[in-house]
């Protein structure tokens, strides 16, 4: 599929793509990091880092008592995470554009948080399924969450579903899927364009704002 068709059916990544909510990440890690006696991250160091879900990454940065950090890093995050979430730019604008066909999100942000967030921010209109971490049988880069979402919207995965994102990892969770993987921004945190190999690309929010306006 070229970024000359139609799509169908538009699904979205959440952080860094739709909104920038990294402040918020970055306290609930370091409160979890201080108890573990770990150095601490800048907002930069999230942003660099944070790819996979929590079940994936914890394990790996915690080890055995990765749970306990879990626990340590999501009562903070209840806490302060609606304080710190801001739309990207150019997004309200695209949204508005997309919501002439389905469209939904699929995160690696827990699914709790990720849908108090959508509702925080007045978006719950704009979006059908919003699927996070833990919801699917497996999380981002495998293609479970993608499928999950297709499945509530009770579409097909085909490349008529364009699935929005702003890292490699995204990419390959939608090609995996079948769809058609598209970027948004320079992945300048995660290599690159090339790095990030996209089925097409979208330097701005709106630029792809105005091309699903013509493709409608």
């Amino acid at each position: 599929m070229t970024a000359s068709s139609a799509p169908a059916v538009v699904l979205y990544d959440w952080d860094n793509t739709l909104v920038d909510a990294w402040a918020g990440i970055t306290a609930a890690l370091n409160a979890a990091f201080t108890a573990f006696s770990l150095p601490l991250w800048t907002v930069e160091d999230t942003r660099n880092r944070v790819r996979v879900s929590m079940r994936e990454s914890f394990p790996v940065m915690f080890g055995e008592r990765w749970t306990d950090a879990r626990d340590i890093f999501y009562q903070s995050l209840t806490q302060n995470h609606l304080q710190h979430v801001t739309p990207m730019p150019g997004i309200e604008a695209l949204l508005r554009a997309g919501e002439r066909r389905p469209q939904g999100v699929v995160s690696n942000k827990a699914g709790a948080f990720l849908r108090r967030e959508v509702t925080h921010l007045g978006w719950s209109r704009y979006f059908g399924p919003v699927v996070g971490a833990g919801d699917a049988t497996a999380d981002k880069p495998d293609p479970a969450p993608l499928l999950l979402a297709l499945s509530k919207m009770g579409v097909p995965p085909t490349p008529q579903v364009w699935y929005v994102g702003d890292t490699a990892l995204d990419m390959r969770a939608a090609q995996a899927a079948g769809l058609t993987a598209v970027l948004l921004g320079d992945a300048a945190h995660d290599g690159g364009v090339d790095h990030a190999a996209p089925d097409i690309h979208f330097p701005t929010a709106e630029g792809l704002a105005s091309r699903l306006c013509e493709l409608t």
